[in-house]
C-alpha cells in the first residue's frame, strides 16, 4: 500500500498521542508539527522525508524518527544550564532562512558567517541538542562573545579525520563523522588552513548538509563541475539541508564560487 503524508500524519499522532502536545499539519508545505501546548516549543517534520525513508526502510525509519520526536520534545520541556556544560557547547552550522526565533517569540543566538549561512550554538544533550537563545544566556550571565569563544573552542576539539577521493585529477575529501558537527568544522579556521597548505591547486569548501562537509583540491576546470554535481547531490539527500552552493577558502574568506565565475574574465 502506498504510504501518502495523511497517512503518515495519522500514523505520526498515533505514536505521539499525549494530552500536552499540540500537532498541526500543513498541507502546502506537507508538513507535520508537534509541539508542547504551554510553551509552543517543539519539532517541524517534513513528510515526503520521512515518506521516502519509510519507503526504504519500512517501520525502522518511523521508530527511529518517534524516538527522535520524543526525546526532543522531553528536552525541551526541561529547564538547561550552561554552567557546567562548557564542553557541551557547539556551533552548528544553518541556511540563513532557519528560523532566528523560537515558537515562543524567544530569539535565538546567531553569527553571521557568510551570504549563505549563519552559525548557531548548541547545547549537546547526548541523543540530542537544544540550540541556545537568549534567555539561556540572560539567566547564566553570559555574553554572545562568551558563547562564541567557548563553541569555536570545542570545535577545534573535534577530530578532522576525512575519507579522500580524486577524479580527474582533482581530490575530493569527505568529512562525515556523524557526530552531529561535521558541516560545523568549516568554522575551525586551523583544519582550512592545514587543508589549504596541502592543495596543489584551489582550496573549494562545500557545507551542503549537516552532516558533512566536502573539501576539494581543485585543479581544473572540470574539478568545480564534479563539485557542484556532488554539492546539489548531497543538499538534496541531506536530513538538515544547508546550502547547495560551494566556496572557495582564499585568505582565511570563504566565496562562492558562483561569484568568482561571474567576476573573473574568460580566457581562451
Amino acid at each position: 500500500m502506498k504510504m501518502t503524508s495523511i497517512k503518515m500524519k495519522k500514523i505520526l499522532e498515533e505514536r505521539l498521542s499525549n494530552d500536552n502536545f499540540h500537532t498541526s499539519y500543513n498541507r502546502d508545505k506537507d508538513t507535520f508539527r508537534i509541539e508542547w501546548k504551554a510553551s509552543k516549543q517543539g519539532v517541524t517534520i517534513q513528510l515526503p522525508n520521512i515518506i521516502a525513508k519509510y519507503n526504504d526502510r519500512g517501520e525502522e525509519a518511523v521508530n527511529e524518527l518517534v524516538a527522535h520526536i520524543t526525546e526532543s520534545l522531553r528536552i525541551m520541556n526541561e529547564n538547561q544550564e550552561l554552567e557546567g556544560m562548557e564542553k557541551q557547547i557547539f556551533p552548528v552550522i544553518r541556511s540563513t532562512s532557519f528560523p532566528t526565533e523560537t515558537k515562543a517569540g524567544a530569539k535565538i543566538i546567531f553569527n553571521e558567517h557568510t551570504a549563505e549561512t549563519r552559525v548557531f550554538y548548541a547545547l549537546d544533550l547526548g541523543k540530542s541538542y537544544r540550540l541556545i537563545d537568549e534567555p539561556m544566556l540572560v539567566q547564566e550571565g553570559w555574553t554572545k562573545e562568551h558563547l562564541d569563544e567557548i563553541a569555536t573552542f570545542n570545535i577545534r576539539s573535534l577530530s578532522n579525520d576525512y575519507k579522500v577521493d580524486q577524479v580527474a585529477d582533482n581530490d575530493f575529501y569527505f568529512v562525515a563523522n556523524q557526530d552531529g558537527y561535521d558541516g560545523s568544522r568549516i568554522l575551525n579556521e586551523a583544519f582550512l588552513e592545514e587543508m589549504k597548505a596541502k592543495s596543489k591547486g584551489e582550496l573549494a569548501v562545500a557545507v551542503p548538509h549537516q552532516d558533512v562537509l566536502i573539501l576539494a583540491d581543485i585543479r581544473n576546470k572540470t574539478g568545480y563541475d564534479i563539485l557542484a554535481q556532488m554539492t546539489m547531490k548531497f543538499f538534496a539527500e541531506g536530513r538538515i539541508p544547508i546550502t547547495s552552493l560551494s566556496f572557495i577558502y582564499e585568505e582565511k574568506k570563504l566565496t562562492p564560487i558562483f561569484i568568482l565565475a561571474k567576476n573573473r574574465p574568460e580566457t581562451e
